[in-house]
C-alpha cells in the first residue's frame, strides 16, 4: 500500500496503525503535517511517527490566529481571533496525502484539515475547506449535470542569491536576461532547474516540465491537470517545496508578484476545463463557433463578469499591482481571446479533450486554494446564469478603448470583491469578511510605512 493512497485520517484505529507500521518499515520516524494559511504560506508541525494515531484521532492544536497573522508576525484583529481570546483550531492529518520528503531522510509530510473544535466543522478561514465548499455546490450551479472542474496550474518564480551589496540583500540568480524558453546551463549555471525538477518528481506532485523564463533568475514549472482540489493541493505543495529546496542551497525562491523594479513579474496561470461523469470535456463542441460549447462560452462570460472581484483573490498583495500595465504580458483589461497571450482569458488552440480556458490574471503570490475557488466560483455562476461573452480580442490587448480596465490597486480590488454579491455568496460571508479585514490591514500598514522610493524621491530636495 503506497503512502499517497492510504486512507484513515479520521479513525485512529487499525488502519492508522498499519500506516505507522509501513512508515517505520521504510525508516520514517517523523511526519510533517502542513496546511495553508490565508496567504498560502505553509504552517505545520513535525510529530514523531508513534504519535500519529493520536494526532488523527484528536487533531493537532494550533492557535486560530495563525490565519490572522501577518508576514511580520502581527495579529490582525479579525472576528473570532483576538476578540475571542485567541481560541484553538485542530488540524487533522489527511493520510491520503502522505509523501516521503526527498530532501529530508526519515520524514514524510502530509496535508492537514483544520477543524473548529467549538463547532466540529471546518474552520471558516481554511482555504482548503473553502475550495471544498465551492466544489460541493457545482451540481447546484450546473443543473445537476455531474460536472467536475479540472485545473492545470502553471507558476513562475525568481531564484535569488544572497548579496550584501544589494538593497534587499538579494540579487537574481544567474543574472543573464534573454534566456526565455531555454534549458541548460546558459541561463542556469548551477543546474538549479534540473535538481528541482527531479526532487519535485520524487515528491509525486505531478510536475510536467520547466524552463528558464524571461528575466535572469526567473523559472517556470508546469504541473499536470487534475480535479480542482488535487490541483490546489499540488500547487500549494509545489510552492512550499521550491522555497524549501532553495533554502537548502542558501538561496531565496520567491513567488512575489514583482520583486525587482527593473525586471518583470511572475504569473500563476490556471488552465481550467469541465468534464462530465464519463470524462468528456464539456467545453468542446466541434460544430460550434471556434469549437467552444455553450457551456464554455457561459463559463468565459462568468469569469469576465466577476474579474474585478477575482482580482482581489488572484492578485492579493500591494505588490501585485506593480506587475500590471501595458506591454507586460500580464493582463490589464477584462477581455478574452483565441490563442492570444495578451488577453486575460486565453483559449488555447487545442480542442477535443484539451479544450480549456487559460486564466492569466493571477500572479505567483496568490494562494492556490483561494485562486482556484474564486475562478471555479465565477465560471459556475456563468454556467448557471448563461451570459454570453463579448467578441474575442483581436490583436494586442492593451488598448483601453477595447475593454474595461482591471482594478489598478489592491484597494479597488477589495472593494470590487466586497461589492460582488454573487461571488461572495458562493465563497461565504464569514470567509469573505475575514479576508477583507486581513487585506485591508495590509493596506493600512503599507500606507504608514516609509519606502526607499520615498526617501530617494524627496529627502534630498525637500
Amino acid at each position: 500500500m503506497s503512502e499517497a493512497s492510504t486512507r484513515g485520517q479520521d479513525d485512529g484505529g487499525e488502519e492508522v496503525r498499519e500506516v505507522v507500521r509501513g512508515l517505520e518499515e521504510r525508516g520514517t520516524d517523523v511526519v510533517r503535517v502542513v496546511y495553508p494559511d490565508l496567504i498560502g504560506a505553509d504552517r505545520g508541525r513535525d510529530i514523531l511517527v508513534g504519535q500519529l494515531p493520536g494526532a488523527c484521532e484528536h487533531g493537532l492544536t494550533f492557535c486560530r490566529a495563525v490565519y490572522h497573522t501577518t508576514p511580520r508576525g502581527d495579529v490582525v484583529p479579525v472576528a473570532g481571533g483576538l476578540d475571542a481570546g485567541l481560541p484553538d483550531i485542530c488540524v487533522h492529518p489527511d493520510l491520503r496525502t502522505l509523501q516521503p520528503l526527498p530532501w529530508e531522510p526519515g520524514v514524510s509530510w502530509c496535508l492537514g484539515d483544520t477543524i473548529d473544535p467549538r463547532t466540529g466543522r471546518p474552520a471558516p478561514e481554511s482555504p482548503r475547506a473553502l475550495l471544498r465548499r465551492v466544489l460541493e455546490r457545482t451540481a447546484e450551479y450546473t443543473g445537476g449535470a455531474g460536472l467536475t472542474p479540472v485545473v492545470g496550474p502553471e507558476l513562475e518564480y525568481f531564484l535569488c542569491d544572497a548579496d550584501p551589496a544589494a538593497p534587499t540583500g538579494w540579487t537574481p540568480y544567474g543574472g543573464a536576461t534573454g534566456n526565455v524558453y531555454s534549458a541548460g546551463r546558459r541561463g542556469d549555471p548551477d543546474g538549479h532547474l534540473l535538481r528541482t525538477l527531479r526532487q519535485l518528481a520524487d515528491l509525486g506532485i505531478g510536475v510536467i516540465a520547466g524552463n528558464h523564463e524571461f528575466d535572469g533568475g526567473q523559472f517556470e514549472i508546469n504541473l499536470t491537470h487534475s480535479e480542482a482540489l488535487d490541483a490546489a493541493d499540488r500547487a500549494f505543495r509545489f510552492k512550499a517545496a521550491v522555497k524549501e529546496t532553495a533554502r537548502r542551497e542558501g538561496r531565496l525562491a520567491t513567488f512575489m508578484a514583482k520583486p525587482f523594479n527593473d525586471l518583470g513579474g511572475s504569473g500563476f496561470h490556471l488552465h481550467i476545463s469541465l468534464v462530465d461523469a464519463s470524462g468528456r470535456n464539456v467545453f468542446d463542441d466541434p460544430g460550434a463557433p471556434d469549437g467552444l460549447s455553450a457551456t464554455a462560452r457561459h463559463a468565459i462570460a462568468g469569469v469576465l463578469a466577476h474579474a474585478p472581484a477575482l482580482t482581489a483573490l488572484l492578485n492579493p498583495t500591494v505588490n501585485s499591482y506593480k506587475r500590471f500595465g501595458p506591454d507586460t504580458l500580464a493582463p490589464w483589461l477584462v477581455d478574452w481571446g483565441l490563442d492570444n497571450r495578451s488577453a486575460m482569458v486565453r483559449i488555447p488552440p487545442e480542442r477535443g479533450a484539451g479544450t480549456r480556458l487559460e486564466l492569466r490574471l493571477g500572479d505567483a503570490s496568490a494562494n492556490p486554494y483561494l485562486m482556484i475557488a474564486g475562478a471555479v466560483a465565477a465560471l459556475l455562476i456563468g454556467i448557471r446564469d448563461k451570459p454570453e461573452p463579448p467578441a474575442p480580442l483581436e490583436g494586442y490587448g492593451y488598448d483601453e478603448s477595447s475593454a474595461p480596465r482591471l482594478p489598478g490597486t489592491l484597494t479597488a480590488a477589495l472593494d470590487a470583491l466586497e461589492a460582488d454579491e454573487g461571488l461572495t455568496e458562493l465563497l461565504g460571508a464569514e470567509f469573505t469578511g475575514t479576508f477583507l479585514t486581513y487585506k485591508r490591514n495590509e493596506l493600512e500598514r503599507f500606507q504608514q510605512a516609509v519606502t526607499d522610493w520615498e526617501f530617494t524621491e524627496y529627502a534630498f530636495l525637500i
